[in-house]
């Protein structure tokens, strides 16, 4: 078995808005040192492709509502920053405790709707990439291009578990492998016929890169190595359980 390897890719400089941001990836590999190998996973922190693609909103252009005024007064939050939750949810599983846990628009279910105030400019928020597994793709077409040999893909926020305290990395888009492995139909090692197991591997790589990403390093990119993808190529939105199977709903 192949040993895992997870590099942390540092030097790259603050993104801002149509920022060229596999090549930044790019300079960054190079200056590091570090030679990029075929079926190599590239980590990208969420916040940065957000950045590159202009998904940061001033809060002082949005004003709130009655319902996020209300909200924010009774539990010390920026009503502005509320109303923007709002507006980005789908759907409002749970406002309690100051806490509100929202599905966005493309199917996620996480506190705030994705929305982040930490490690942005003064005054904004930043939302999540509009589509991130197409974001992921071009992602992966530019860096197999500067590279010259294939390499997947992940883009990664942290999200909330419930009944679990903590966070963990969570792939929001995948490119370039199958972002689940399914055992169904094969045996384990007493014999037994697998019925459920399906394994979210690409959320498993996020979590995995994360360890040496953080949040103060600002370190937003991590290369795993070592991953035996299975055959195929796949999506975040395959990692996003269809409402018939939800049971909680």
């Amino acid at each position: 078995m192949t040993p895992l390897q997870i590099f942390p890719l540092s030097g790259l400089p603050e993104v801002k808005r149509n920022d060229d941001l596999s090549r930044l990836i790019a300079d960054a590999a190079r200056a590091q040192g570090f030679r990029v190998e075929a079926g190599d996973i590239f980590v990208i922190a969420q916040k940065i492709v957000s950045k590159a693609e202009g998904a940061v909103v001033p809060l002082e252009t949005i004003a709130p509502s009655e319902r996020a005024s209300d909200w924010a007064k009774e539990w010390d939050k920026n009503p502005r920053a509320v109303e923007l939750v709002l507006r980005e949810a789908k759907r409002i599983v749970r406002m309690e405790r100051g806490v509100i846990i929202a599905e966005t628009r493309h199917g996620f279910v996480c506190a705030n709707a994705g929305i982040d105030l930490s490690n942005a400019e003064d005054g904004t928020a930043i939302l999540l990439p509009e589509d991130p597994d197409a974001s992921a793709r071009t992602l992966q077409a530019q860096l197999q291009g500067a590279f010259g040999v294939s390499v997947g893909i992940i883009i990664a926020d942290t999200f909330g578990r419930a009944w679990r305290e903590g966070l963990v990395n969570v792939a929001l888009g995948v490119a370039g492998f199958a972002p689940l492995t399914d055992y169904r139909g094969q045996k384990d090692s007493g014999g037994k016929l697998l019925q459920a197991t399906i394994i979210a591997v690409a959320d498993e790589i996020a979590s995995a890169a994360e360890l040496v990403m953080g949040k103060l390093t600002r370190v937003p990119v991590a290369i795993v190595r070592g991953f035996a993808a299975s055959g195929g190529d796949g999506s975040g939105h395959d990692l996003i359980r269809p409402a018939g199977k939800d049971l909680f709903r």
